[in-house]
């Protein structure tokens, strides 16, 4: 791939030198299986199923002194019915070197940042792979240049982003997409460096008696793209991304007592139309060892609020109340099981999940996965996944 070409002679460059041991080899191969309970909502969209192939393995090396480590994690979803979503990546490929209180890490990796459950707004370094999972879980690897200093009064960590990775999106014919199809092919942006516009973050985090506290600030591209109206050469509707340049100053907080988890993340931002604000937070409550068993039932509620005006893009978390349950049964099969809804205080629009997982065996795990939509205006942004509800099972091998 292009943007890795810069980073890896920067890598081979710089830590070639450095003798290595025989590393580790570990990952998974999963089968998935999407059954979708309607029939699609636009004729382009033929089928009630898709099935997908993912590979992710991880290489890991360590220096003879411990203060070198080297990673590799590629990663492949070889998808039979969206051509969109039959895509690589490589999702972390980076050296880190670590001293007594600091350490460097160069190349590419995934950072998150957040501690509420129903949405992210301060997770901002890397970019959503979106045709992988509905929830923005997934992200591409980013390239990038990390420091990390670590002394009494908390942890500062500066970060160097050389090149911007463009968000993915279903096809014409995908499931789970919106109502006009999304041209890539044609994304333009705010900065005339286009992708190699060079982003910069810095972030604070201590941890102090029972508060957990994250500060940030993020100025670069934007990892949410503006969806412009446009016109195909066949002369379809269709939305094309642009991407502006944006500063987002961000904090996550977390207080923990006992079995209650208070929870905040919230941010401003300036940069897509006027400057705007938004949190989300709640509450997550742990029962421990019902009736004397290994069983634990965490109840979760958050709430969402979002003021971004119609120029910035747009986002389905602006009033919306999220309620759920996680259920871990503390077996030797580590079978969880987390439920929930979100319900938009404005529209009454409704979203359903379900995940479920279980280990079988040392090296197999299974997974269920379903999402339902309710309640949703034909008008509405979400309007393109209402007749999305689908039901997914995938099976893992772990190596």
């Amino acid at each position: 791939m292009l943007f890795c070409r810069h980073f890896l002679v920067i890598i081979i460059g710089i830590f070639a030198p450095i003798s290595l041991y025989a590393g580790e080899l570990t990952g998974f191969v999963a089968l998935e299986n999407q059954a979708f309970i309607h029939a699609p909502g636009f004729a382009a969209q033929g089928m009630n199923s898709g099935t997908s192939l993912v590979i992710q393995p991880e290489y890991y090396h360590v220096t003879e002194d411990g203060k070198n480590t080297i990673t590799f994690t590629p990663y492949a979803r070889l998808d039979y019915n969206d051509d969109k979503r039959n895509h690589w990546d490589i999702r972390q490929l980076d050296i880190v070197h670590a001293d007594d209180d600091w350490e460097l890490q160069v190349g590419i990796s995934k950072v998150f940042w957040g501690v509420t459950e129903s949405s992210h707004l301060v997770d901002i370094i890397n970019q959503t792979d979106s045709v992988d999972s509905l929830d923005g879980e997934e992200k591409l690897g980013q390239p990038m240049i990390q420091l990390g200093v670590f002394k009494d009064w908390g942890a500062l960590r500066l970060f160097y982003l050389p090149y911007f990775r463009e968000r993915t999106f279903a096809s014409i014919d995908g499931r789970l997409r919106g109502k006009k199809p999304i041209e890539t092919d044609r994304t333009t942006y705010a900065s005339k460096a286009k992708r190699w516009h060079p982003d910069i973050a810095i972030r604070y985090e201590n941890t102090i008696g029972d508060w957990d506290i994250g500060l940030a600030h993020f100025s670069g591209t934007s990892r949410e793209p503006g969806l412009v109206e446009a016109t195909s050469s066949d002369g379809e509707d269709i939305l094309i991304p642009h991407y502006d340049i944006i500063d987002q100053t961000s904090t996550d907080i977390q207080y923990t007592n006992e079995g209650w988890l208070w929870k905040l993340e919230a941010m401003t931002r300036t940069g897509q139309g006027r400057r705007f604000a938004a949190f989300t937070g709640g509450v997550e409550y742990t029962l421990y060892s019902i009736a004397d068993s290994n069983v634990d039932l965490g109840i979760l509620t958050e709430y969402q609020f979002d003021d971004r005006s119609g120029s910035a893009p747009g986002t389905f978390a602006d009033n919306d109340i999220f309620a759920g349950l996680r259920l871990t049964l503390n077996d030797t099969q580590d079978t969880a099981i987390l439920g929930g809804t979100s319900i938009d205080n404005n529209t009454q629009a409704m979203f359903f999940f379900l995940e479920a997982e279980r280990r079988i065996g040392n090296s197999w795990k299974i997974e269920l996965e379903s999402r339902i939509f309710s309640n949703i205006n034909s008008n509405a942004p979400e309007a393109g996944i209402r007749y999305d509800d689908y039901l997914q099972l995938r099976i893992a091998k772990y190596f």
